[in-house]
């Protein structure tokens, strides 16, 4: 038994517990919400603000145009293959989630609909899954996952190259990133597949969204805050989807009392 092997192992454990070393940290530092009621927890906002500033640098001299670059070249047709193949791989995370979130319905149809298009759909290129009337994926994350588990979701954070998340999320982003299942069923250098597809699909997207991402990080008033307002809202509708909270979320067109995406919510 090598060393790397052991490593390898105990790599999924190590990161568990680190996380929830910096959660539990985060969490002390988590005021009474009925302190802070209206307005987000974002006691960094110099330090993002920075970051921002940074990560919007980097978005408009290469992600912008390499995903603009991206979109026109490469046919439709090829960025939805890409894009179902993405998708596909990152399910079995979402099916460890769902069993740990205790959510046994979300867990199994995403285990069918990975049956079905790594099978019929031809290792996910094709997303018969949805062809078939499947339930489209849950799309669980560690992130959730420690929503379910009663943790605070932290102070407001804006990651270097990843942009918004909490604290809470922060730690499910680097668990997801080292615990992906495949990760440990497939080998080199097939698992570099996942990570080349989940870049092409984030330029694909970048592309495609470019108008509506643009009208956030360079039209409107304060970037930051518009983009802060809008991963918040989002997100919290996402975690709390379950009808245990009631966020609105900004992407319902449909909502009876849609909110202002662009708009800051927590401002005066």
């Amino acid at each position: 038994m090598t060393a790397s092997y052991v490593t390898r192992m105990l790599r999924p454990a190590l990161l568990t517990i680190l996380g929830f070393t910096v959660v539990l940290v985060a969490g002390c530092t988590q005021p009474d919400p009925a302190l802070t009621r209206g307005a987000p927890f974002d006691p960094y906002e110099a330090e993002n603000r920075r970051m921002h500033a940074f990560n919007r640098s980097i978005d408009r001299a290469v992600l912008r145009p390499a995903g603009t670059g991206y979109s026109k070249a490469i046919p439709d047709d090829i960025e939805t293959v890409i894009g179902n193949f993405s998708n596909n791989l990152s399910l079995p995370a979402a099916i460890a989630n769902s069993i740990l979130q205790g959510n046994g319905k979300a867990a199994t149809e995403d285990f069918y609909r990975f049956l079905v298009n790594t099978t019929i759909g031809l290792g996910g290129l094709f997303d018969t899954a949805t062809d078939l009337n499947m339930p489209a994926e849950n799309g669980a994350d560690f992130g959730q996952t420690l929503y379910v588990w009663g943790v605070n979701e932290g102070p407001y954070l804006e990651l270097p190259l990843m942009g918004p998340a909490t604290t809470r999320d922060a730690v499910g982003k680097a668990v997801d990133i080292f615990t992906n299942p495949l990760s440990y069923v497939v080998g080199t250098p097939e698992t570099y597949y996942g990570t080349a597809a989940a870049v092409s699909s984030r330029l694909s997207a970048r592309g495609r969204y470019s108008d509506a991402i643009d009208s956030v990080l360079y039209d409107s008033a304060d970037s930051y805050a518009a983009s802060r307002s809008l991963y918040l809202q989002n997100r919290r509708f996402k975690v709390g989807k379950d009808g245990s909270d009631n966020y609105l979320d900004p992407y319902d067109t449909g909502s009876a009392s849609p909110s202002d995406p662009y708009g800051d919510p927590y401002a005066e």
